[in-house]
């Protein structure tokens, strides 16, 4: 455990409960503040009350989908400089990475070890 991460914020959009606790979990014990949203119809808004260091972006998530979520971030110049992750089963994530300029991406189902790592990668 760092306790470089302390006071960081991980915002993690997901509607899958079970994946939020694990995820939620497994960043808490490194020392995170971990916020978890599972609808991003106001991403901008969300931004500015939380402060996050690093925005883990679902595909699916409802409202406005989380492709269109990002481009929003990474759009707007008072968050287009945070870190945010296509999480995501989507087999062409890769290419969607790319497209909507996020900064990489979790490939679910994923390992531990890995999602850890580009966690701290990215943050």
């Amino acid at each position: 455990m760092s306790e470089n991460n302390l006071g960081k914020c991980i915002l993690i959009y997901e509607d899958d409960q079970e994946i939020l606790l694990l995820c939620k979990t497994l960043l808490l014990k490194s020392q995170y503040r971990v916020a978890t949203l599972s609808r991003c119809e106001n991403v901008i808004g969300d931004k500015e009350m939380l402060k996050p260091n690093l925005v883990l972006m679902d595909l699916w998530i409802p409202e406005i989908g989380g492709e269109k979520a990002i481009s929003i971030i990474k759009e707007n110049p008072a968050t287009s400089h945070i870190p945010v992750l296509v999480f995501s089963a989507n087999t062409d994530i890769i290419e969607i990475c790319k497209k909507i300029n996020a900064d990489g991406y979790i490939a679910k189902p994923f390992d531990i070890h890995t999602f850890k790592e580009t966690i701290e990668q990215n943050i």
